[in-house]
């Protein structure tokens, strides 16, 4: 793996054309909710309480360009935040138990870093597919909130694909240039621990930007 500096002078470039692929999920994500006339409002089975797992060094480096964009005072309380989710959930899953714990990012219902969310935040909700080549294609349900409101009108095609394998390839174009080897896999409060702890020993505790 090559340096932190290495990274750095790259990873900027990359993140601005992950904005534009999350731009294209946004547009065509929004394009399909309207049709159901669908919206999160008022959620009583809240994502946000989902253990969603992220696999791209792309998505982290774009969480956390928003997250150090936060004061000192906010990124500490974060951090507070996360590392009681992940106690909780390393608790539970020792005892085998289900988790349900709505992320450190949701406050008072609202996403804190929703510019800069990862990919499955972004398309969670709707129904979808996915069009592997060679291979039947799979159809994803939406939420329950999705069925309760939405499950009588007429379904329009969401299909993910595109959005997957340009992640994917920026992804391996980033890993290469870069010198990063294998794959992530972290929820949004793993990474806010990390990348805070990343900033405290560059920083010497969150000094001010």
């Amino acid at each position: 793996m090559n340096s932190n500096y290495t990274i750095e002078r790259y990873v900027g470039t990359f993140l601005d054309r992950l904005q534009d692929i999350f731009a294209d999920m946004d547009a065509g994500y929004t394009l399909a909710a309207d049709h159901y006339q669908f919206g999160c409002d008022g959620c009583t089975d809240n994502c946000c309480l989902t253990r969603f797992y992220h696999h791209t060094n792309l998505e982290y480096f774009y969480l956390r360009r928003g997250f150090e964009k936060l004061d000192r005072r906010r990124r500490h309380k974060l951090l507070s935040e996360a590392e009681k989710v992940c106690r909780e959930a390393a608790e539970a899953d020792k005892k085998q138990l289900p988790v349900r714990q709505m992320c450190p990012l949701n406050h008072d219902s609202v996403c804190v870093l929703y510019p800069y969310r990862p990919m499955i935040c972004r398309l969670h909700g709707i129904p979808h597919e996915l069009r592997n080549p060679g291979r039947q294609v799979v159809c994803g349900p939406g939420c329950s909130t999705f069925d309760e409101r939405c499950s009588d009108k007429p379904y329009i095609r969401f299909d993910r694909t595109a959005f997957y394998i340009k992640l994917a390839g920026l992804e391996n174009e980033f890993k290469q240039t870069a010198g990063l080897a294998g794959r992530i896999k972290m929820t949004v409060a793993e990474m806010i621990v990390s990348m805070a702890r990343q900033s405290q020993g560059s920083e010497a505790g969150f000094g001010s930007r």
